[in-house]
């Protein structure tokens, strides 16, 4: 335990740290559902999206169609381009058919002004501007959603990126205080790639916006060394 609410677990395979993260997700899930009669999830693109196979396959059909789902981060792409999160787990089948609401942060007929408006409204009106349980990645740099390095706006639920670091440029992100304040966020970093960011998070960085994340637990196939 690194801090209040905060976990790091190693495990010695890549699919041991994907499992384990599936099964926080999904205990969070269901206490959400049990507690208020639904539960909102946001979901990441990149690796971290596979825990979505195992979550998807644990979670009760009933728990399932009362889960309001959204994105903590999608590139401003159209929904067949490779570089789509919301396209490429569509693709992979990691998405629920019929679950209560399905939110995208981009649409790709609107402009990004457009598109910031929607998805705050919907935030607002389906999720009550907070999440149950969020499903994180983190990039090589220490980036989590959109989110990267000194660059993490903390007003309001979502932000344009315009300029993002890593390709692609243009952005939509929830922000680091919608993260701060979900009831756990659960971040999957597995490869030997990731080790300095992890490092880095685990020593609580204050560069790093994942160091803000209080409710946080940490999924890895690395081996750290003690904080």
């Amino acid at each position: 335990m690194n801090g209040a609410g905060r976990i790091v677990r190693s495990f010695g395979a890549a699919e041991q740290a994907v499992a384990a993260a599936a099964e926080a997700v999904l205990a969070g899930l269901l206490a959400a559902d049990a507690a208020n009669g639904r539960s909102r999830l946001a979901i990441p693109g990149g690796s971290a999206v596979v825990v979505m196979r195992a979550v998807l396959a644990g979670l009760p059909e009933a728990v399932r169609r009362r889960l309001r789902l959204t994105w903590v981060d999608e590139r401003c792409v159209p929904l067949a381009d490779k570089d789509s999160n919301r396209g490429a787990a569509a693709r992979a089948g990691l998405l629920p058919g019929d679950c209560a609401v399905t939110l995208p942060l981009w649409w790709d007929d609107v402009s990004p002004g457009v598109a910031l408006g929607r998805a705050s409204a919907g935030l607002r009106s389906d999720f009550g501007e907070g999440l149950d349980v969020a499903l994180l990645g983190l990039g090589e740099d220490g980036h989590v959603a959109s989110l990267f390095p000194g660059r993490a706006p903390r007003a309001g639920t979502v932000a344009y990126i315009s300029d993002s670091p890593k390709p692609p440029a243009e952005r939509m992100s929830l922000t680091l205080g919608m993260l701060e304040r979900a009831g756990l966020c659960v971040l999957l970093a597995t490869g030997a790639s990731k080790r300095e960011a992890l490092q880095r998070l685990r020593r609580r960085d204050p560069q790093l916006p994942g160091s803000a994340l209080l409710r946080l637990q940490i999924y890895t196939d690395v081996e750290l060394e003690d904080a």
